[in-house]
């Protein structure tokens, strides 16, 4: 019985051993995915006439090949119309994609969109 116990007592050491070696290994290198294109996100027409600003929160799923394939309103501004623009925008979005050890992976990130009257271009035709 004792024989069985120290066999039992160093296979679990042996096994322990293994797994401490495998948490030891090197860190993967990872690099996050990097905008490629300009934000297009248009203002909503009724929201800029009456001066409205706002922030929507996006949760976008950027797959290996660097496109916007999900997009899920984190949070809202308060105002379906920005809410719409700014997923519509972000679906837009083309990046250089995350890499995991050299290579492209799929990622989620949060973008956050400011839609502002005072700081966006003015619209044709717009008075402001």
């Amino acid at each position: 019985m004792t024989q069985i116990r120290t066999l039992l007592h160093r296979g679990a050491l042996a096994g322990a051993l293994v797994l401490g070696a495998a948490c030891r290994e090197e860190p993967v290198a990872e690099t996050p995915p990097r905008q490629l294109s300009a934000s297009t996100f248009q203002y909503p027409e009724e929201l800029w006439d009456a001066g409205v600003s706002g922030e929507t929160l996006l949760r976008i799923h950027i797959g290996p090949e660097g496109g916007v394939d999900t997009v899920r309103v984190e949070k809202s501004s308060g105002h379906a119309a920005f809410d719409t623009a700014a997923a519509r925008g972000a679906r837009e979005l083309r990046f250089a994609p995350a890499t995991r050890g050299g290579e492209p992976v799929a990622v989620w990130r949060l973008l956050p969109v400011q839609f502002d009257p005072q700081a966006a271009p003015p619209r044709p035709g717009s008075e402001r």
